[in-house]
């Protein structure tokens, strides 16, 4: 049988940090697990984080202007992004499973953790209008986010000042994950590690440890199933309207994104729905 393979996308300056030890947890977990693990450490990497005329080898096809992403597809078809480009999105081809490690900075990803996804996830690649979301590219693989926060829990409910935390996350497990066809585990979110007593530090941890015994049986979350979507320009890749007057009946929106002008459902971006919850 081949090798289980995993990756690790590791986002933080400090080889000491929480996320680090984070890191650490997952690279020991999975490599009992049977699993090959390669951990790209983006700082200790210096890994570039713009996006710029550098990645491309050789000429443009539109010189007088420049589109990134059209210049980074055909370069990608013709095998002539950048090295460090080539060298990750292989990793990505080789896992079936990616982990991403990061500290929460402004409700979002570390910069350099944004410019691995702006460069690695290409455009033919990672994605096509063809081949996104359920019909993704990388649909038999799965991945998550596993980052810590400044802000305790009780900070992103949706009563708590920062808000919801299944609205942050949507654009991350939505808009690139999900749309790059990846099967999306539940978040593995650490709150507040910074503010928390060294014991308190010890039991996440632990409790990290004991999920990734059980990790690839997870189911994913859910998100909105293509088929109640005109996938065309004409219809604009909108719901159809047989599958809005369906939905009409529904206590909650459909997912965190299409709310439909109701309640969002309950923790639609932060746990994998229940044997017997709603579709």
């Amino acid at each position: 049988m081949a090798q289980k393979t995993a990756l690790i996308v590791f986002a933080h300056q400090s080889s000491g940090s929480f996320n680090a030890a984070a890191r650490d947890v997952a690279v020991q977990q999975l490599t009992e697990q049977g699993f090959s693990v390669s951990v790209s450490d983006l700082y200790a990497m210096d890994f570039r984080a713009s996006a710029t005329r550098d990645d491309i080898i050789g000429d443009l096809k539109n010189p007088s202007l420049f589109q990134y992403g059209d210049e980074t597809m055909l370069a990608w078809k013709e095998g002539r992004l950048s090295d460090d480009i080539t060298a990750e999105q292989r990793k990505v081809l080789e896992a079936e499973l990616i982990i991403f490690q990061f500290p929460l900075y402004w409700f979002s990803v570390p910069a350099i953790l944004k410019g691995w996804m702006d460069r690695v996830l290409t455009q033919g690649f990672a994605f096509s209008l063809q081949k996104m979301y359920k019909n993704g590219i990388f649909q038999d693989k799965k991945a998550m986010l596993s980052f810590t926060t400044g802000g305790t829990q009780s900070m992103f409910r949706p009563d708590g000042i920062n808000g919801d935390i299944n609205v942050l996350l949507w654009p991350l497990q939505n808009g690139t994950l999900h749309f790059c066809g990846f099967q999306v585990l539940a978040p593995q979110i650490f709150w507040s590690p910074d503010h928390c007593p060294p014991e308190a530090r010890t039991a996440m941890l632990d409790g990290w440890r004991v999920r990734l015994k059980g990790l690839l049986a997870e189911k994913p979350l859910t998100f909105a199933p293509c088929e109640l979507f005109d996938l065309t320009f004409q219809g604009g890749f909108l719901l159809l309207p047989e599958a809005r007057e369906e939905l009409e009946s529904r206590p909650f929106g459909l997912t965190t994104g299409h709310h439909l002008g109701k309640p969002l459902p309950p923790d639609n971006q932060t746990k994998a729905p229940s044997t017997d919850g709603e579709k």
